[in-house]
């Protein structure tokens, strides 16, 4: 049964998967098979947005693909995974705004926004298939047509020339060699509604929970707790607590105020009355928050606060970007000269969020000024990654 709509703008969110907890929540993944989707129209007639939850360990943070009116149908940008919602939503806009033309994936280095689109193009055999250039695979290199991309219908990006360019811009980040592989991004600028579509380069990150958490605030209320023992309590305080931890999870992999407790308490912790569960996982929880985790995620927020359009994710900035400030910065210069810009519709977390020239130059300015790529504090095993890499010479020298 379709769940109500969040708020008018929208479209629906509903779940057609099993609603039991089966054993395999035990597996560091979710939503563990049900997974949801979340419509929204962000311009009347012109854009939508359909949003889920991904992530591991209950750190879920959503992931966006948006829909834009491009001629007489539709272009599907970042795609996500076609589940039967999706693919019904999908079906519905098709009857009232067209054909699904065209599927673009705007990044060569973005797995989550890699791994659906071969199921995306199989749902919609019609659509043309639009590919950044450089796209790869690891630890194999393989055809993009053994990868599952209809070898007949993928076109490339620059190469082969861009979709829809009576309407849209196409304005590429990079590409910029890793060593595994190259980070290229191309982001859209929809020049009738000045939309700037962007898949990882650029986040807006708000500190209260997105409105996919509503229905279900599991990984919000399992990450609120500090041990195992706790039960899973529902307030809004423990929404917002558990919100904050998981996006220090998300953006720094191991956050400075947390460590992993001895085996002998954690141990204890399992199976407490009121966590004997899969939903609680048993109590397993082998986290350990310190009294400065508020700060920590206080300091990431203000990178992100509501008079700044958006900025580059923390893992980003030191494990894809650590050698590339120039280059980030440019683009955004680059992205600021587009007068008719005057919203940001990333492929992660908030949206849409208001944006313009000034706004964009701001950013740059501040990029320019900062300490890029720290090593220190929050950034310490983003770091230690980054080292581990250039040991193993898997990423070139810098």
């Amino acid at each position: 049964m379709p769940l109500p709509s969040f708020h008018d703008q929208t479209v629906g969110l509903a779940n057609r998967h099993e609603q039991r907890w089966p054993w395999w929540p035990l597996l560091p993944l979710y939503p563990y098979g049900r997974r949801r989707t979340l419509v929204r129209t962000l311009v009347p007639g012109r854009i939508w947005s359909f949003e889920q939850l991904h992530g591991t360990w209950y750190v879920a943070v959503p992931i966006r693909m948006t829909v834009v009116k491009v001629g007489e149908g539709l272009m599907l940008y970042a795609p996500i995974p076609p589940t039967e919602e999706v693919v019904a939503r999908l079906r519905e806009l098709e009857t009232e705004q067209g054909p699904i033309e065209t599927i673009v994936l705007p990044t060569a280095s973005g797995l989550e926004h890699k791994l659906p689109v071969p199921a995306l193009a199989r749902a919609f055999p019609r659509a043309t298939l639009w590919v950044t250039d450089q796209q790869w695979s690891f630890p194999l290199r393989l055809p993009a047509s053994w990868l599952g991309f209809p070898r007949q219908r993928t076109r490339v990006l620059g190469r082969d020339g861009v979709p829809h360019a009576e309407q849209l811009d196409w304005i590429p980040l990079g590409p910029l060699e890793l060593g595994l592989g190259t980070f290229l991004e191309q982001a859209c600028l929809d020049r009738a509604t000045g939309a700037l579509l962007v898949t990882d380069a650029l986040v807006a990150i708000q500190d209260t929970p997105p409105d996919l958490f509503a229905e279900d605030p599991t990984p919000l209320l399992f990450h609120a707790r500090d041990s195992g023992s706790e039960p899973l309590i529902d307030s809004e305080a423990n929404r917002r607590k558990g919100w904050k931890r998981i996006l220090l999870f998300a953006n720094f992999f191991r956050p400075a105020s947390v460590s992993v407790p001895a085996p002998g308490p954690l141990l204890r912790d399992l199976f407490q009355p009121g966590c004997r569960t899969a939903r609680e996982h048993f109590g397993f929880y082998p986290f350990r928050w310190s009294a400065g985790w508020e700060s920590e995620a206080s300091e990431l927020l203000r990178r992100f606060a509501p008079e700044r359009p958006a900025g580059l994710a923390p893992v980003l900035e030191r494990l894809v970007f650590p050698g590339a400030q120039r280059l980030f910065v440019d683009w955004l210069r680059q992205l600021a000269r587009r007068t008719e810009i005057k919203l940001l519709i990333p492929a992660h977390y908030q949206a849409p969020q208001p944006c313009d020239a000034r706004l964009l130059l701001e950013l740059a300015e501040r990029v320019q000024a900062a300490d890029w790529a720290p090593s220190d504090a929050s950034w310490a095993t983003l770091a230690a990654i980054d080292q581990t890499l250039l040991n193993w010479r898997l990423i070139p020298p810098r």
